[in-house]
């Protein structure tokens, strides 16, 4: 009864969040250097909250902001731009930790340089080149958000260094290489190097970011792979140095059919190893716990009605942890389902999920009921 409490609850603050929504417009642009050659854009993005997360014993509700963000965007000439985002967030919980965060940081600081047109050098703090999910625009999933179990060890979604990349073949082909901080230890620290590449099979996605859903503007089929490694990246428990490398595949599809709607299809597998360095001993925090050793897999789905701005979706995802606390061999399962209703498309929308966390050893399964209204200014 409480559950169908608290669902009512949401629903009536979302039918709130809809009723109050104003207009979202684009960002204010200034011109500047001669003939105005120079540009710069700023812009506001946020996803205010309501959620419930119930982990047994523990049960909250309270409404939060998950992202909130200004970002400049600057460009001078043909050949060079950069970008420069910064993000503050409070009681932002997190699942596989169980605690709230509040953070302010810079997210983005990058110089961006076009070399030619199937060439480009990236040089500052950006997103790295391993998984599509985390390259995903945070603003514009097929769920609620991305997977908090698929993060890579010892970083965030963010990483200081440089990345060259670019489209061949009529944007068919797209190649990334990176060479990143990685684990950032002032007394011993080693570049990590990540390469990726996809084929895009029908409409190119030939962006450094991609999207989770293109809202039937396009059809895609992209399938692609990528390497990460970072050599000596910790200590196992004897002492001895650990290597780290990692490895993903993952497609996505999408295809909107006249009258009928707009097909999602995404998944992907990932396997991130430490040389089994949880087994000798007690090893340096991070090559043990959530974002230690452990491989996975997600699938997203997802429906757009034809002629109504409202999409479907649900997501599975299935992890394998070496070692979380003292458990050893987990295995969790997630399921999320939910809709976006899109007000003014992504500038402004409605996304409601409900998601299970399931442990298959020891600990409480957590449920989690989310209510965000996304505004894009």
């Amino acid at each position: 009864m409480a559950r169908f409490k608290k669902a009512g609850l949401l629903c009536a603050i979302t039918a709130a969040f809809c009723m109050i929504a104003g207009s979202a417009f684009a960002g204010p642009i200034w011109k500047f250097g001669d003939e105005d050659q120079g540009l710069l854009k700023l812009d506001y993005k946020g996803q205010f909250q309501l959620k419930n997360v119930d982990a047994g014993a523990d049960d909250s509700t309270e409404f939060n902001f998950r992202r909130n963000r200004l970002a400049l965007m600057g460009a001078y000439g043909q050949n060079f731009s950069l970008y420069l985002q910064t993000e503050y967030t409070e009681d932002n919980f997190d699942s596989a930790s169980g605690t709230d965060t509040d953070k302010f940081q810079l997210l983005d600081a990058v110089m961006r340089f076009k070399l030619n047109d199937s060439a480009n050098l990236w040089v500052g703090k950006f997103k790295y080149n391993l998984t599509r999910e985390n390259l995903e625009a945070c603003e514009m999933p097929l769920t609620l958000d991305r997977s908090t179990l698929i993060r890579a060890p010892f970083v965030s979604t963010r990483d200081k260094g440089v990345a060259l990349w670019g489209n061949l073949f009529d944007n068919k082909f797209q190649y990334r290489v990176d060479a990143m901080n990685g684990a950032d230890d002032s007394t011993d620290s080693n570049i990590r190097y990540s390469a990726r590449a996809h084929v895009t099979l029908l409409d190119p996605e030939k962006g450094y970011g991609y999207k989770g859903t293109y809202l039937g503007k396009k059809q895609v089929l992209t399938i692609g792979a990528a390497y990460q490694f970072e050599d000596e990246v910790a200590t196992d428990g004897m002492g001895d140095a650990v290597d780290y490398s990692a490895w993903t595949v993952d497609l996505f599809a999408e295809y909107p059919v006249e009258d009928v709607g707009t097909f999602t299809f995404s998944t992907a597998y990932v396997d991130y190893d430490m040389d089994d360095a949880y087994q000798a001993g007690d090893p340096e925090a991070g090559v043990i716990g959530y974002n230690g050793e452990k491989n996975g897999s997600y699938v997203k789905v997802g429906y757009l009605f034809p002629n109504l701005p409202l999409q479907l979706f649900a997501r599975s995802e299935n992890w394998s942890y070496a070692q979380t606390g003292d458990i050893y061999d987990q295995e969790i399962d997630w399921l999320g389902l939910g809709f976006n209703y899109y007000l003014r498309g992504q500038n402004l929308k409605l996304t409601v999920e409900y998601s299970q966390m399931e442990f298959d050893k020891e600990l409480d399964d957590v449920d989690t009921l989310t209510a965000q209204l996304q505004l894009i200014f």
